[in-house]
């Protein structure tokens, strides 16, 4: 595909969306990248990072390596994830604890009009892609509302945790962080990049970067050979984990960080009891943001 300068302009807008999708417990950067309409081509790109394009790397065809994973197309969307973690992060988390109704809302009708236009792609409703969509929504309710786990520490769990964390990354609905938090190491690896202990950062990178290629592999295949089906289950996903997004919660159990704040690690769903104008306001304009995003992709393509 060729692209100019605005293309992989506006393709580190669409990493910078996933990046501050990531920073956020429970909103996966695989949902943003559905809505923004790239989520596809970044799977297929990803898959490309294999022995043949290495190969190439390594005997110095540099502009055929380049070519065949994509590399301007990752390039871009890598960029814009970094720049939005670091300019970001504090920002939303700054939001999300003085402000956390008004930001889940705003999330929430995002994903809620995610899962809408994500079904729509769905070309044949049968029993098979409805099994799929109730299959999706269970694993991802299940996966909202389990308890966290008191793991081991070891380099080769660490391994695993960095291999998983980052397939429920690239899966719309799932945040891979959240994931960390089940598998109990999420602090565990937040304090390792505060400390900067580089042996557990290797490994979990290690471990990430098996993940992603192989795993990029498999949901290539089912796009490919089940779409659907595939589509069914990612979009079952997303309305699953509207459970994790609904604004109004409550604080069951809670878990001091390194700075001594105490801060909510396990949390319920209650009924809205506060800020419910601003809460709905805001569900709106994330939901029309999708509308109007989905309705520009699907002018370019006409055009």
């Amino acid at each position: 595909m060729k692209r100019n300068l605005k293309d992989y302009g506006l393709l580190v807008l669409k990493g910078m969306g996933m990046g501050a999708a990531d920073v956020v417990p429970g909103v996966s950067g695989g949902t943003i990248a559905f809505i923004v309409g790239i989520y596809e081509e970044l799977i297929d790109s990803i898959k490309s990072i294999n022995v043949s394009s290495l190969k190439l790397l390594f005997t110095g065809k540099i502009a055929a390596f380049w070519n065949a994973i994509n590399a301007n197309f990752l390039l871009s969307i890598v960029a814009g994830i970094g720049i939005s973690i670091f300019s970001l992060a504090k920002i939303i988390t700054w939001l999300l604890t003085d402000h956390p109704i008004l930001v889940w809302s705003f999330f929430f009708g995002l994903v809620l009009a995610s899962t809408w236009f994500v079904s729509k792609d769905i070309r044949k409703w049968d029993w098979k892609t409805i099994l799929s969509y109730i299959i999706g929504i269970i694993v991802a309710f299940y996966i909202t509302v389990a308890t966290p786990a008191e793991t081991p520490s070891n380099l080769l769990f660490i391994f695993l945790c960095g291999a998983i964390a980052i397939c429920a990354m690239i899966l719309p609905g799932i945040s891979g962080s959240f994931i960390l938090v089940l598998l109990g190491k999420y602090f565990y690896i937040m304090e390792a990049v505060k400390t900067f202990n580089i042996p557990v950062m290797l490994v979990f990178i290690g471990g990430a970067a098996i993940g992603i290629t192989s795993f990029s592999r498999i949901l290539s295949f089912a796009l490919r050979r089940f779409h659907d089906i595939t589509i069914a289950v990612l979009a079952g996903f997303m309305l699953g984990s509207l459970n994790k997004v609904w604004p109004w919660k409550e604080t069951i159990e809670t878990y001091t960080d390194s700075h001594g704040l105490v801060k909510p690690l396990v949390e319920a769903n209650i009924m809205p009891n506060q800020h419910i104008g601003e809460a709905v306001g805001l569900m709106i304009l994330g939901f029309a943001i999708v509308y109007f995003l989905e309705k520009l992709s699907k002018t370019k393509t006409i055009l």
